[in-house]
C-alpha cells in the first residue's frame, strides 16, 4: 500500500468515535486502544489520516474516547 493508492482530496474523509462503555472500567486506556485497534482492523485495507483523543470528566470519573479519520480507496 502506497500514498499513492489513496489521494489526498481537500476536506474529505471517513471518520468514527469509540468510547469504553460508561460505567466502571470506562477510564481504561488500554482497553479502549484495543476496541480501536479492532475497529479499524475491521475496516480493511485503509490509511488512516488522524487519530485524536478526547476525555470527559463524568460522574463515574475520567470517559476517554477517540475519534478516528481515515480514507478508504474510494473516498
Amino acid at each position: 500500500m502506497s500514498d499513492d493508492d489513496y489521494p489526498i482530496v481537500p476536506w474529505t474523509a471517513n471518520h468514527f468515535s469509540q468510547a469504553n462503555p460508561a460505567g466502571p472500567g470506562q477510564e481504561d486506556v488500554p482497553a479502549l486502544l484495543r476496541r480501536v485497534a479492532e475497529t479499524i482492523a475491521g475496516l480493511g485495507e485503509v490509511r488512516i489520516v488522524d487519530l485524536v483523543m478526547h476525555n470527559e470528566a463524568t460522574a463515574y470519573g475520567d470517559w476517554p474516547s477517540i475519534v478516528v479519520y481515515y480514507q478508504t480507496k474510494d473516498s
